[in-house]
């Protein structure tokens, strides 16, 4: 059985071999860092941030299959870690697995949120997040895109057949099947722009974005007066310019801004629908 001092010793000599891998990482001496955490971990294996510090050295180097490992680790360890699944889900995108990887992204983006909403990393989160989200709509648009197309061939070649049919009738039928023909023509092609139109870009509706930004809200907040700002950009106007609304100029403190629920349930239902809109400038 291990003393408690001995225990004690190696909890000193793993956090210092914590600081000294802090400081070659620094250094961009990814292989020293990854020793000295490595060293740490044999000494105290089950704190999680020893694991992803050596992730994130893995991840510099674009070892993606050992980030992987040492992320899934720490989840096990402590399953709040925003940078574990943060880098979780680049790893399972650079293996193609987008779903995976997006559904770890969020899970990072929903935790780092209820830890420090004005974190970088939070910013940083959420635009692999979209990416991903742009990713996927984009295989998803593109088969759609083949599908509806070769519904239409296959409709149009269906009424080209009916018309080749109809051929046989008296001379006055014929007229007016031609022009019925030409209407189904027009009916189908229209009923299959319509079922394409989701899939094509356009501007996002103003009332989804903030009026600061302009851009698409991603955690929207809303004050006294009844004005919804994104999160993050209300904050640093609060700290950096001052505490009042920018717009209505009413007095405003960080402490009285509320998550707009139904703004965020608006958002993510166009996002959803419109997946386009996940791309960023």
């Amino acid at each position: 059985m291990v003393s408690g001092s001995a225990l004690s010793a190696a909890a000193k000599q793993a956090e210092q071999l914590r600081k000294d891998g802090n400081i070659y990482f620094k250094k961009d001496r990814f292989g020293a860092a990854i020793d000295a955490y490595t060293e740490a971990i044999t000494l105290c294996p089950n704190v999680p941030v020893y694991w992803t510090n050596r992730a994130l050295c893995h991840r510099r180097r674009n070892d993606w299959l050992k980030v992987e490992e040492d992320c899934r680790r720490a989840i096990q360890l402590d399953y709040s870690s925003v940078k574990a699944h943060y880098m979780l889900g680049l790893a399972l995108l650079q293996k193609q697995k987008l779903d995976e990887g997006v559904k770890e992204l969020q899970k990072a983006l929903d935790l780092g949120r209820g830890a420090n909403p004005k974190g970088y990393m939070v910013d940083e989160i959420w635009q692999e997040l979209a990416k991903a989200k742009y990713m996927l709509w984009e295989h998803a648009s593109s088969k759609r895109s083949w599908e509806l197309q070769s519904l239409k061939e296959a409709c149009e070649a269906a009424l080209r057949e009916k018309h080749f049919l109809d051929d046989s009738q008296p001379e006055g039928f014929l007229v007016e099947a031609g022009i019925s023909h030409m209407k189904q023509l027009e009916v189908l092609r229209q009923v299959f722009r319509k079922a394409g139109e989701a899939d094509i870009p356009g501007e996002v509706p103003d009332y989804l974005c903030c009026k600061i930004t302009l851009d698409i809200f991603r955690d929207p907040v809303i004050t006294p007066s009844g004005v919804t700002y994104e999160r993050a950009v209300i904050l640093d106007h609060l700290q950096k310019v001052g505490k009042f609304d920018p717009i209505t100029r009413e007095p405003l403190d960080h402490s009285q801004l509320v998550p707009n629920l139904a703004m965020k349930e608006a958002v993510q239902a166009y996002l959803d629908k419109h997946g386009w809109a996940y791309k960023l400038d």
